[in-house]
């Protein structure tokens, strides 16, 4: 498993209810979701649709398919997982996950530590 370090990638106030965000990391675009109630969560998964080959899925409409929390893709309508980015329509198919968490009010995001920045100066 590669070394993750968190990133300021917005703020609270950007997060949009039941919907998305499009993010820029060194990771490339992520699509950030937040669905509030009791408990709020977020969910963070890769912005590239690699079967409309466009990023657009902070786009997408969130739901449930059979009980899987998805995102459905706007060009196509693939449903993708929000908890393992699994495509629902295409076992073959999946985009990246990602830890996100609230820091204050500091939207942060886990990527992935490239290689020169794990190197000691």
């Amino acid at each position: 498993m590669s070394e993750t370090k968190w990133m300021q990638v917005g703020k609270r106030e950007d997060l949009i209810p039941e919907s998305g965000i499009a993010v820029w990391t060194p990771d490339g675009p992520v699509a950030v979701f937040y669905l509030p109630g009791e408990k709020p969560e977020l969910y963070a998964i890769g912005h590239y649709c690699p079967l409309g080959k466009a990023n657009v899925l902070a786009r997408g409409i969130v739901g449930d398919l059979k009980g899987e929390l998805v995102v459905a893709s706007p060009l196509y309508k693939q449903h993708y997982s929000l908890t393992s980015g699994q495509c629902q329509e295409d076992e073959a198919v999946k985009v990246p996950v990602y830890d996100v968490r609230l820091n204050g009010e500091m939207l942060e995001l886990a990527v992935p530590v490239t290689a020169k920045e794990g190197c000691a100066a």
